[in-house]
Protein backbone atom coordinates (compact mmCIF):
# COMPACT_ATOMS: atom_id res chain seq x y z
CA UNK A 1 0.00 0.00 0.00
CA UNK A 2 2.81 2.44 0.82
CA UNK A 3 4.56 1.75 -2.49
CA UNK A 4 1.35 2.01 -4.52
CA UNK A 5 0.26 5.21 -2.79
CA UNK A 6 3.65 6.84 -3.43
CA UNK A 7 3.49 5.77 -7.07
CA UNK A 8 0.05 7.21 -7.74
CA UNK A 9 1.09 10.34 -5.85
CA UNK A 10 4.17 10.75 -8.01
CA UNK A 11 2.30 10.41 -11.28
CA UNK A 12 -0.42 12.62 -9.81
CA UNK A 13 2.19 15.37 -9.42
CA UNK A 14 2.05 15.74 -13.23
CA UNK A 15 -1.65 16.69 -13.31
CA UNK A 16 -3.24 20.10 -13.78
CA UNK A 17 -5.20 19.92 -10.53
CA UNK A 18 -1.99 19.19 -8.59
CA UNK A 19 -0.28 22.15 -10.26
CA UNK A 20 -3.17 24.40 -9.25
CA UNK A 21 -3.02 23.18 -5.64
CA UNK A 22 0.76 23.62 -5.53
CA UNK A 23 0.61 27.15 -6.94
CA UNK A 24 -2.09 27.99 -4.42
CA UNK A 25 0.12 26.87 -1.53
CA UNK A 26 3.26 28.54 -2.88
CA UNK A 27 1.60 31.88 -3.54
CA UNK A 28 -1.03 32.10 -0.79
CA UNK A 29 1.01 30.76 2.12
CA UNK A 30 4.56 31.46 3.20
CA UNK A 31 6.42 28.16 2.86
CA UNK A 32 8.46 26.94 5.79
CA UNK A 33 10.69 24.79 3.56
CA UNK A 34 10.26 21.74 5.79
CA UNK A 35 8.33 18.97 4.04
CA UNK A 36 8.92 17.60 0.56
CA UNK A 37 6.48 17.65 -2.35
CA UNK A 38 6.01 14.59 -4.55
CA UNK A 39 8.10 14.75 -7.69
CA UNK A 40 9.24 18.38 -7.35
CA UNK A 41 12.95 18.50 -6.57
CA UNK A 42 13.89 21.38 -4.32
CA UNK A 43 10.29 22.30 -3.50
CA UNK A 44 9.34 22.22 0.16
CA UNK A 45 6.31 23.53 2.04
CA UNK A 46 5.07 23.70 5.60
CA UNK A 47 4.07 20.22 6.83
CA UNK A 48 0.33 20.83 6.61
CA UNK A 49 0.52 22.26 3.09
CA UNK A 50 2.83 19.45 1.93
CA UNK A 51 0.26 16.97 3.30
CA UNK A 52 -2.40 18.85 1.32
CA UNK A 53 -0.68 18.97 -2.08
CA UNK A 54 0.60 15.39 -1.82
CA UNK A 55 -2.90 14.24 -0.91
CA UNK A 56 -4.25 16.10 -3.94
CA UNK A 57 -1.61 14.40 -6.10
CA UNK A 58 -2.56 10.97 -4.80
CA UNK A 59 -6.23 11.33 -5.78
CA UNK A 60 -5.83 13.62 -8.81
CA UNK A 61 -6.27 10.74 -11.28
CA UNK A 62 -8.49 8.52 -9.08
CA UNK A 63 -5.66 5.97 -9.21
CA UNK A 64 -5.33 5.38 -5.47
CA UNK A 65 -6.34 2.32 -3.48
CA UNK A 66 -9.95 1.58 -2.46
CA UNK A 67 -11.26 -0.48 0.42
CA UNK A 68 -14.56 -1.90 1.60
CA UNK A 69 -16.56 -0.26 3.11
CA UNK A 70 -15.99 2.28 0.37
CA UNK A 71 -13.16 4.76 0.89
CA UNK A 72 -9.65 5.60 -0.35
CA UNK A 73 -7.59 4.95 2.80
CA UNK A 74 -3.92 5.55 1.93
CA UNK A 75 -4.10 8.96 0.27
CA UNK A 76 -5.43 10.67 3.38
CA UNK A 77 -2.88 9.08 5.73
CA UNK A 78 0.47 8.64 3.98
CA UNK A 79 1.05 12.30 2.94
CA UNK A 80 0.38 13.40 6.53
CA UNK A 81 2.76 10.81 8.00
CA UNK A 82 5.45 11.77 5.48
CA UNK A 83 5.04 15.50 6.15
CA UNK A 84 5.11 15.01 9.91
CA UNK A 85 8.21 12.81 9.65
CA UNK A 86 9.92 15.56 7.64
CA UNK A 87 8.99 18.01 10.39
CA UNK A 88 10.62 16.00 13.18
CA UNK A 89 14.23 16.82 14.19
CA UNK A 90 16.98 14.85 12.46
CA UNK A 91 17.93 13.11 15.70
CA UNK A 92 14.39 11.91 16.43
CA UNK A 93 12.97 10.76 13.12
CA UNK A 94 10.57 7.82 13.48
CA UNK A 95 11.98 4.40 12.75
CA UNK A 96 10.69 2.59 9.71
CA UNK A 97 8.65 0.34 11.98
CA UNK A 98 7.13 3.30 13.86
CA UNK A 99 6.34 4.94 10.53
CA UNK A 100 4.55 1.81 9.32
CA UNK A 101 2.70 1.38 12.61
CA UNK A 102 1.39 4.95 12.47
CA UNK A 103 0.30 4.41 8.85
CA UNK A 104 -1.49 1.18 9.78
CA UNK A 105 -3.24 2.88 12.73
CA UNK A 106 -4.57 5.48 10.29
CA UNK A 107 -5.93 2.75 8.00
CA UNK A 108 -7.34 0.79 10.94
CA UNK A 109 -9.33 3.73 12.33
CA UNK A 110 -11.00 4.29 8.96
CA UNK A 111 -12.02 0.66 8.60
CA UNK A 112 -13.28 0.33 12.18
CA UNK A 113 -15.44 3.47 11.99
CA UNK A 114 -17.02 2.43 8.69
CA UNK A 115 -17.83 -1.04 9.98
CA UNK A 116 -20.09 0.54 12.59
CA UNK A 117 -22.48 1.61 9.79
CA UNK A 118 -24.50 -0.32 7.21
CA UNK A 119 -24.81 2.84 5.08
CA UNK A 120 -21.03 2.87 4.69
CA UNK A 121 -21.16 -0.50 2.91
CA UNK A 122 -22.56 1.06 -0.28
CA UNK A 123 -21.27 3.42 -2.95
CA UNK A 124 -21.77 6.88 -1.35
CA UNK A 125 -24.50 9.35 -2.26
CA UNK A 126 -24.25 12.20 0.26
CA UNK A 127 -20.59 12.83 1.10
CA UNK A 128 -17.22 11.54 -0.07
CA UNK A 129 -16.06 9.04 2.61
CA UNK A 130 -12.33 9.96 2.56
CA UNK A 131 -13.28 13.50 3.53
CA UNK A 132 -14.69 12.06 6.76
CA UNK A 133 -12.97 8.82 7.76
CA UNK A 134 -9.79 9.87 5.95
CA UNK A 135 -9.50 12.94 8.16
CA UNK A 136 -10.00 10.73 11.20
CA UNK A 137 -7.38 8.27 9.95
CA UNK A 138 -4.88 11.03 9.29
CA UNK A 139 -5.41 12.41 12.80
CA UNK A 140 -5.00 8.96 14.36
CA UNK A 141 -1.81 8.21 12.40
CA UNK A 142 -0.27 11.56 13.31
CA UNK A 143 -1.32 11.20 16.95
CA UNK A 144 0.49 7.86 17.03
CA UNK A 145 3.61 9.32 15.42
CA UNK A 146 3.56 12.22 17.91
CA UNK A 147 3.20 9.75 20.81
CA UNK A 148 0.12 11.57 22.13
CA UNK A 149 -1.38 10.20 25.32
CA UNK A 150 -4.88 8.58 25.25
CA UNK A 151 -6.64 11.82 26.21
CA UNK A 152 -4.83 13.80 23.52
CA UNK A 153 -5.60 11.08 20.96
CA UNK A 154 -9.28 11.35 21.85
CA UNK A 155 -9.16 15.12 21.38
CA UNK A 156 -7.32 14.74 18.05
CA UNK A 157 -10.08 12.50 16.68
CA UNK A 158 -12.80 14.79 17.98
CA UNK A 159 -11.10 17.85 16.45
CA UNK A 160 -10.77 15.95 13.16
CA UNK A 161 -14.49 15.21 13.19
CA UNK A 162 -15.12 18.97 13.23
CA UNK A 163 -12.90 19.37 10.17
CA UNK A 164 -14.52 16.61 8.11
CA UNK A 165 -16.90 16.29 5.18
CA UNK A 166 -17.24 17.12 1.48
CA UNK A 167 -20.31 16.63 -0.78
CA UNK A 168 -20.53 14.04 -3.55
CA UNK A 169 -21.72 16.78 -5.91
CA UNK A 170 -18.04 17.59 -6.49
CA UNK A 171 -17.23 14.08 -7.70
CA UNK A 172 -15.87 13.99 -11.26
CA UNK A 173 -14.52 17.54 -10.96
CA UNK A 174 -11.12 19.03 -10.19
CA UNK A 175 -12.36 19.62 -6.64
CA UNK A 176 -12.66 15.94 -5.75
CA UNK A 177 -8.88 15.50 -5.22
CA UNK A 178 -9.07 18.36 -2.72
CA UNK A 179 -11.12 16.04 -0.50
CA UNK A 180 -8.10 13.78 -0.01
CA UNK A 181 -5.69 16.70 0.31
CA UNK A 182 -7.85 18.32 2.95
CA UNK A 183 -8.33 15.03 4.82
CA UNK A 184 -4.57 14.58 5.07
CA UNK A 185 -3.87 18.21 5.98
CA UNK A 186 -6.72 18.64 8.46
CA UNK A 187 -6.02 15.35 10.20
CA UNK A 188 -2.43 16.46 10.71
CA UNK A 189 -3.63 19.84 11.97
CA UNK A 190 -6.04 18.12 14.38
CA UNK A 191 -3.22 16.05 15.88
CA UNK A 192 -0.91 19.08 16.15
CA UNK A 193 -3.69 21.10 17.81
CA UNK A 194 -4.33 18.28 20.27
CA UNK A 195 -0.60 18.10 21.01
CA UNK A 196 -0.75 21.79 21.95
CA UNK A 197 -3.60 21.17 24.38
CA UNK A 198 -6.70 22.00 22.31
CA UNK A 199 -9.65 20.03 23.63
CA UNK A 200 -12.83 18.71 22.03
CA UNK A 201 -15.73 16.49 23.05
CA UNK A 202 -14.68 13.03 24.25
CA UNK A 203 -18.09 11.74 23.13
CA UNK A 204 -17.80 12.36 19.37
CA UNK A 205 -17.32 8.67 18.59
CA UNK A 206 -19.90 7.46 21.11
CA UNK A 207 -23.64 7.01 20.59
CA UNK A 208 -25.19 9.81 22.67
CA UNK A 209 -28.94 10.21 22.45
CA UNK A 210 -30.01 13.62 21.18
CA UNK A 211 -26.49 14.78 20.29
CA UNK A 212 -24.99 13.96 16.89
CA UNK A 213 -21.36 12.96 17.00
CA UNK A 214 -19.98 10.74 14.25
CA UNK A 215 -23.61 9.82 13.47
CA UNK A 216 -23.86 13.22 11.78
CA UNK A 217 -22.08 11.53 8.87
CA UNK A 218 -23.53 8.01 9.10
CA UNK A 219 -27.05 8.12 10.51
CA UNK A 220 -27.06 4.39 11.33
CA UNK A 221 -23.68 4.60 13.09
CA UNK A 222 -23.67 2.24 16.10
CA UNK A 223 -20.25 2.01 17.77
CA UNK A 224 -19.16 -1.17 19.49
CA UNK A 225 -16.44 -1.73 22.11
CA UNK A 226 -13.10 -2.77 20.66
CA UNK A 227 -10.38 -4.79 22.27
CA UNK A 228 -7.26 -2.82 23.13
CA UNK A 229 -4.41 -3.35 20.64
CA UNK A 230 -2.38 -4.41 23.67
CA UNK A 231 -4.60 -7.45 24.14
CA UNK A 232 -3.40 -10.72 22.65
CA UNK A 233 -6.57 -11.16 20.61
CA UNK A 234 -6.33 -7.98 18.51
CA UNK A 235 -6.06 -8.38 14.76
CA UNK A 236 -5.68 -5.45 12.35
CA UNK A 237 -8.25 -5.24 9.57
CA UNK A 238 -5.54 -5.41 6.93
CA UNK A 239 -4.82 -8.92 8.18
CA UNK A 240 -8.44 -9.89 7.47
CA UNK A 241 -9.17 -8.09 4.18
CA UNK A 242 -6.82 -7.12 1.37
CA UNK A 243 -6.87 -3.76 -0.39
CA UNK A 244 -8.24 -2.96 -3.84
CA UNK A 245 -5.55 -1.60 -6.19
CA UNK A 246 -6.49 -0.09 -9.54
CA UNK A 247 -4.87 -1.09 -12.83
CA UNK A 248 -6.00 2.13 -14.53
CA UNK A 249 -6.90 5.58 -13.15
CA UNK A 250 -10.68 5.68 -12.71
CA UNK A 251 -13.43 5.18 -10.15
CA UNK A 252 -13.39 1.62 -8.81
CA UNK A 253 -16.78 0.79 -10.34
CA UNK A 254 -15.30 1.33 -13.79
CA UNK A 255 -13.07 -1.71 -13.43
CA UNK A 256 -15.98 -4.14 -13.62
CA UNK A 257 -17.38 -2.74 -16.88
CA UNK A 258 -13.91 -2.30 -18.38
CA UNK A 259 -13.00 -5.95 -17.79
CA UNK A 260 -16.38 -7.13 -19.09
CA UNK A 261 -16.00 -4.97 -22.21
CA UNK A 262 -12.40 -6.13 -22.73
CA UNK A 263 -13.63 -9.73 -22.86
CA UNK A 264 -16.14 -8.71 -25.56
CA UNK A 265 -13.32 -6.96 -27.44
CA UNK A 266 -11.37 -10.22 -27.57
CA UNK A 267 -14.35 -12.03 -29.04
CA UNK A 268 -15.04 -9.32 -31.63
CA UNK A 269 -11.41 -9.17 -32.71
CA UNK A 270 -11.66 -12.90 -33.36
CA UNK A 271 -14.70 -12.32 -35.57
CA UNK A 272 -13.29 -9.54 -37.72
CA UNK A 273 -10.17 -7.83 -39.08
CA UNK A 274 -8.28 -7.62 -35.77
CA UNK A 275 -9.89 -4.39 -34.60
CA UNK A 276 -13.28 -3.30 -33.32
CA UNK A 277 -15.16 -0.82 -35.50
CA UNK A 278 -18.37 1.07 -34.67
CA UNK A 279 -19.62 -0.14 -38.05
CA UNK A 280 -19.94 -3.61 -36.49
CA UNK A 281 -21.97 -2.44 -33.50
CA UNK A 282 -25.69 -1.73 -33.42
CA UNK A 283 -26.30 -1.49 -29.67
CA UNK A 284 -24.36 -1.64 -26.39
CA UNK A 285 -26.18 -2.56 -23.16
CA UNK A 286 -24.46 -2.16 -19.77
CA UNK A 287 -25.94 -3.88 -16.74
CA UNK A 288 -24.59 -1.94 -13.77
CA UNK A 289 -25.70 -0.70 -10.34
CA UNK A 290 -27.71 2.47 -9.88
CA UNK A 291 -25.24 5.24 -9.03
CA UNK A 292 -26.00 8.64 -10.45
CA UNK A 293 -22.54 10.21 -10.23
CA UNK A 294 -20.88 7.46 -12.32
CA UNK A 295 -23.63 7.40 -14.96
CA UNK A 296 -22.23 9.92 -17.46
CA UNK A 297 -23.19 9.17 -21.10
CA UNK A 298 -20.98 11.83 -22.71
CA UNK A 299 -18.22 13.02 -20.35
CA UNK A 300 -16.81 16.47 -21.07
CA UNK A 301 -13.57 16.20 -19.09
CA UNK A 302 -11.02 13.64 -17.99
CA UNK A 303 -12.51 13.77 -14.48
CA UNK A 304 -15.99 13.01 -15.77
CA UNK A 305 -14.56 10.25 -17.96
CA UNK A 306 -12.99 8.62 -14.91
CA UNK A 307 -16.52 8.50 -13.44
CA UNK A 308 -18.41 7.21 -16.48
CA UNK A 309 -19.60 3.62 -16.92
CA UNK A 310 -20.20 4.42 -20.58
CA UNK A 311 -16.79 5.90 -21.33
CA UNK A 312 -14.78 3.13 -19.68
CA UNK A 313 -16.84 0.36 -21.25
CA UNK A 314 -16.51 1.87 -24.73
CA UNK A 315 -12.78 2.53 -24.31
CA UNK A 316 -12.19 -1.10 -23.34
CA UNK A 317 -14.48 -2.32 -26.12
CA UNK A 318 -12.54 -0.30 -28.69
CA UNK A 319 -8.99 -0.83 -27.40
CA UNK A 320 -9.17 -4.01 -25.34
CA UNK A 321 -8.10 -2.16 -22.18
CA UNK A 322 -8.25 1.14 -20.32
CA UNK A 323 -4.93 2.87 -19.57
CA UNK A 324 -3.56 6.19 -18.34
CA UNK A 325 -3.58 7.41 -21.96
CA UNK A 326 -7.30 6.60 -22.37
CA UNK A 327 -8.15 9.86 -20.61
CA UNK A 328 -6.01 12.13 -22.78
CA UNK A 329 -7.85 14.73 -24.90
CA UNK A 330 -6.83 12.93 -28.09
CA UNK A 331 -8.18 9.58 -26.91
CA UNK A 332 -11.39 11.08 -25.56
CA UNK A 333 -12.20 12.89 -28.80
CA UNK A 334 -11.77 9.94 -31.18
CA UNK A 335 -14.71 9.65 -33.62
CA UNK A 336 -14.89 5.86 -33.14
CA UNK A 337 -15.21 6.27 -29.37
CA UNK A 338 -17.88 8.94 -29.68
CA UNK A 339 -19.79 6.74 -32.10
CA UNK A 340 -19.79 3.86 -29.63
CA UNK A 341 -20.89 6.14 -26.79
CA UNK A 342 -23.97 7.13 -28.78
CA UNK A 343 -25.10 3.48 -28.82
CA UNK A 344 -24.92 2.76 -25.09
CA UNK A 345 -27.93 1.95 -22.91
CA UNK A 346 -27.96 1.14 -19.20
CA UNK A 347 -29.98 -1.37 -17.21
CA UNK A 348 -29.94 -1.70 -13.43
CA UNK A 349 -30.78 -5.28 -12.38
CA UNK A 350 -32.09 -5.68 -8.86
CA UNK A 351 -29.41 -8.25 -8.09
CA UNK A 352 -26.64 -5.72 -8.86
CA UNK A 353 -26.37 -3.42 -5.82
CA UNK A 354 -24.22 -0.28 -5.58
CA UNK A 355 -21.79 -2.09 -3.32
CA UNK A 356 -18.13 -2.78 -4.13
CA UNK A 357 -18.31 -6.16 -2.43
CA UNK A 358 -21.40 -7.42 -4.30
CA UNK A 359 -21.74 -5.61 -7.64
CA UNK A 360 -20.92 -6.93 -11.11
CA UNK A 361 -20.53 -5.47 -14.58
CA UNK A 362 -22.11 -6.95 -17.69
CA UNK A 363 -21.69 -5.76 -21.28
CA UNK A 364 -23.98 -6.97 -24.05
CA UNK A 365 -23.14 -5.92 -27.61
CA UNK A 366 -25.62 -6.43 -30.43
CA UNK A 367 -23.90 -6.53 -33.80
CA UNK A 368 -25.31 -5.09 -37.01
CA UNK A 369 -26.14 -8.58 -38.26
CA UNK A 370 -28.13 -9.35 -35.12
CA UNK A 371 -25.58 -11.50 -33.27
CA UNK A 372 -25.20 -10.80 -29.55
CA UNK A 373 -21.85 -10.95 -27.74
CA UNK A 374 -21.69 -10.73 -23.95
CA UNK A 375 -19.05 -10.26 -21.28
CA UNK A 376 -19.40 -10.25 -17.52
CA UNK A 377 -17.06 -9.43 -14.64
CA UNK A 378 -17.86 -10.41 -11.06
CA UNK A 379 -14.41 -9.73 -9.58
CA UNK A 380 -11.82 -7.77 -11.54
CA UNK A 381 -8.07 -8.29 -11.18
CA UNK A 382 -7.05 -5.86 -8.44
CA UNK A 383 -10.16 -6.31 -6.27
CA UNK A 384 -9.50 -7.42 -2.68
CA UNK A 385 -10.92 -10.84 -3.59
CA UNK A 386 -8.49 -11.07 -6.51
CA UNK A 387 -5.57 -8.86 -5.47
CA UNK A 388 -2.73 -7.72 -7.67
CA UNK A 389 0.42 -9.75 -7.24
CA UNK A 390 3.51 -8.05 -5.85
CA UNK A 391 4.99 -8.12 -9.32
CA UNK A 392 1.91 -6.38 -10.78
CA UNK A 393 2.12 -3.75 -8.03
CA UNK A 394 5.79 -3.17 -8.79
CA UNK A 395 5.02 -2.83 -12.49
CA UNK A 396 2.32 -0.25 -11.76
CA UNK A 397 4.71 1.63 -9.47
CA UNK A 398 7.50 1.64 -12.06
CA UNK A 399 5.13 3.01 -14.70
CA UNK A 400 3.78 5.71 -12.37
CA UNK A 401 6.94 6.80 -10.58
CA UNK A 402 8.97 6.53 -13.79
CA UNK A 403 6.93 9.40 -15.23
CA UNK A 404 8.62 11.69 -12.67
CA UNK A 405 11.76 10.08 -11.23
CA UNK A 406 14.88 8.59 -12.84
CA UNK A 407 14.87 4.80 -13.02
CA UNK A 408 17.58 4.36 -10.39
CA UNK A 409 15.55 6.34 -7.86
CA UNK A 410 12.43 4.33 -8.75
CA UNK A 411 14.27 1.09 -8.00
CA UNK A 412 15.74 2.55 -4.82
CA UNK A 413 12.24 3.49 -3.63
CA UNK A 414 11.03 -0.07 -4.21
CA UNK A 415 13.93 -1.41 -2.15
CA UNK A 416 13.44 1.12 0.66
CA UNK A 417 9.68 0.56 1.00
CA UNK A 418 10.05 -3.22 0.97
CA UNK A 419 12.72 -3.03 3.72
CA UNK A 420 11.25 -0.06 5.62
CA UNK A 421 10.51 -1.99 8.81
CA UNK A 422 14.26 -2.64 9.20
CA UNK A 423 15.40 1.00 9.01
CA UNK A 424 16.42 2.78 12.21
CA UNK A 425 14.78 5.96 10.91
CA UNK A 426 12.71 6.83 7.86
CA UNK A 427 15.07 9.36 6.25
CA UNK A 428 15.96 6.81 3.58
CA UNK A 429 12.35 7.02 2.41
CA UNK A 430 11.93 10.78 2.80
CA UNK A 431 15.00 11.48 0.66
CA UNK A 432 13.73 9.54 -2.35
CA UNK A 433 10.39 11.29 -3.06
CA UNK A 434 11.62 14.15 -5.30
Amino acid sequence: MVLDSIGVGLIGSTTDVFELALQHCQHMYAPDDISSVYGRKGTRLSPTLAAFVNGVATHSMDFDDTWHPATHPSGAVLPAVLALSDMMPANSKPSGLDFLLAFNVGIEIQGRLMRFSNEAQNIPKRFHPPSVVGTMGSAAACARLLSLDPSQCSHALAIAASLSGAPMANAATQSKPLHIGNASRLGLEAALLASRGLEASPLVLDAVSGVAGFSAFYEDYVPQPLESPNDDGHMFLLEEQDMGFKRFPAHLGMHWVADAAASVHKLLVGFGPGTVSPAQVQDILLRVPVSKYINRPFPDSEHEARHSFQFNACSALLDGEVTVQSFSPAAMSRPDLLALLSRVRLEHPQDNPANFNRMYGEVQVTLVGGDIVMGRCDTFYGHWRNPLTNESLRKKFRNNAGAVLPSEKVERLIDVVEELDRFGDCRALLSQLQ
